[in-house]
């Protein structure tokens, strides 16, 4: 049973921090998919849409329409990917970049306000319980 209660706590604060999240990034005109993608890329060379979907998690269906966008938009450029002829390697455009030079450090201050109710000691209570889940093996 306290198990199914952290689970539920654990999605209810998820979906509570990306609703919070995802509110700032629609101001932007942009989805989190394309937030994601951008942020990504900033102050990055270019990669492969390989190196781009693992990165984000983003399966390959949905980046090649997300980036399709990113290029309509002007955010986004693609270059001949010198090691394989065969493929190319996306990076941000002028525009982009500076876009993600404005919007990265203000979604973070939005973040930052919302958390800025904690006390640091919340703060690394909070890091120090979930520090080591990304460690865990499931073991049923």
């Amino acid at each position: 049973m306290t198990f199914k209660l952290l689970m539920k706590e654990l999605v209810s604060t998820y979906q509570a921090f990306e609703h919070y999240s995802n509110t700032h990034i629609k101001e932007k005109g942009l989805t989190m998919t394309q937030f994601d993608i951008l942020v990504t890329l900033g102050n990055q060379p270019p990669m492969t849409c390989k190196e781009l979907g693992e990165k984000t998690l983003v399966s390959k269906g949905t980046l090649t329409g997300v980036l399709e966008r990113l290029q309509g938009k002007g955010l986004i450029e693609k270059f001949t990917n010198e090691e394989d002829g065969r493929s190319y390697q996306i990076g941000l455009s002028e525009a982009g970049n500076v876009l993600f030079q404005t919007i990265f450090p203000e979604h973070m201050l939005y973040l930052e306000r919302a958390f800025g109710k904690l006390s640091q000691k919340d703060i690394n209570q909070t890091v120090s319980a979930f520090s080591p889940v990304g460690s865990l093996v499931y073991a049923p």
